[in-house]
């Protein structure tokens, strides 16, 4: 899955407006930069956003609050924000979504 640089900054500009203490999903980025149709892409994106500069990637999930399945200190890094988990492990999104 190929994508361009400048859709790589597109998105994690988006990702850099995620307040702290909230997330965001795949989709809803994918929406914002007008790619609604392109959650994966994002999620590739974020995947390699090192590659890109500094961003909290942290707060971005997939549509049920999972965080990243090989990701260990996400979690942590969320709840040190002040981000509410349910106890199958996902975020409260009713709490923490972005509303953007």
């Amino acid at each position: 899955m190929q994508f361009s640089e400048k859709l790589a900054y597109e998105v994690l500009s988006v990702v850099e407006e995620i307040p702290s203490g909230k997330v965001a999903t795949y989709g809803q980025i994918a929406r914002l930069v007008g790619r609604e149709k392109n959650a994966r892409l994002v999620g590739k994106i974020v995947s390699r956003a090192e590659y890109f500069g500094n961003y909290p990637c942290h707060r971005v999930v997939n549509h049920a609050g999972r965080p990243a399945p090989h990701w260990a200190e996400q979690r942590s890094l969320l709840e040190k924000e002040g981000v509410i988990f349910k106890e199958n492990g996902c975020v409260d999104m009713k709490k923490c979504q972005w509303e953007c």
